[in-house]
């Protein structure tokens, strides 16, 4: 039987993001050691490839939850669908391949090519981007570290990886939002990126949207976040609040009106 740190270092994940995934009930590990530590059993394993690749395939960790506790749901299921999956794409990508030295053949300095032939191009390059884009907010922070402990204890966002150099400082963090993912970013005067707590001024706002409105306030309250406005019905529809993280960011949670 595993560790959770093999585990997690086999996985590519974190120690924190399998205790989350076992808080919510998602991977719970099968055995305990005599001195209460987490040990993972085959089944354990084939649940968290099945886990991963449903993530990969853009499923947020409620569905996930869902499609692992149906009958209807085993291992080859999951197999089978990423397998569809990665096929889909390998077609796509060697039909763009084929239409593009096509095209290329038939283009000259002067002559421009067929109008058809570049509408089928254009049809598969609109395929392939719909097919394998995500999209991913980036947010920009002085200290990764902190600011990924404040948005997961804080805020109650699903922690995902942090990324560390030779010298163990923190490169590059990932939370989980609901269906989608946010990446922390450090400041780089290489690239402008700075910090709200630099800069002086948040230029952006981060929207999540969140089961409870009232209840998700309470909680981020009770853990000290700097609260911009509490809940209120907006007149566009939704029930939101705001709140500062650690270093000035502006965040709204919210859910619409029934």
């Amino acid at each position: 039987m595993l560790t959770i740190g093999k585990l997690a270092d086999a996985a590519g994940l974190t120690v924190r993001t399998l205790h989350h995934w076992e808080a919510i009930g998602l991977l719970v590990a099968s055995g305990r050691s005599e001195a209460g530590h987490r040990r993972y059993c085959d089944a354990d394993v084939q649940r968290l490839y099945r886990i991963c690749s449903l993530r990969q395939l853009g499923l947020s960790l409620a569905d996930i939850g869902t499609a692992l506790d149906s009958p209807g749901w085993d291992l080859r299921t999951t197999i089978s669908t990423q397998l569809a999956d990665v096929e889909r794409r390998l077609e796509i990508t060697q039909r763009l391949r084929s239409r593009l030295i096509r095209l290329l053949g038939s283009t000259t300095s002067t002559d421009q090519p067929p109008t058809t032939d570049v509408l089928d191009v254009l049809e598969d390059m609109t395929m392939m981007h719909n097919a394998i884009e995500r999209r991913i907010s980036i947010l920009v922070y002085r200290d990764l570290d902190a600011a990924f402990e404040h948005l997961t204890t804080v805020f109650g966002l699903g922690p995902g990886e942090i990324t560390r150099d030779g010298d163990g400082r923190a490169v590059h963090a990932e939370v989980e939002a609901g269906d989608g993912v946010v990446w922390l970013h450090p400041e780089s005067a290489e690239f402008g990126l700075a910090s709200p707590a630099t800069a002086g001024m948040a230029t952006a706002t981060m929207a999540v949207m969140v089961d409870d409105v009232d209840a998700h306030h309470r909680n981020a309250a009770a853990h000290g976040a700097t609260i911009v406005y509490p809940p209120v019905d907006q007149p566009y529809g939704y029930r939101e609040y705001s709140a500062r993280d650690l270093e000035g960011g502006l965040w709204s949670f919210m859910k619409a009106i029934a």
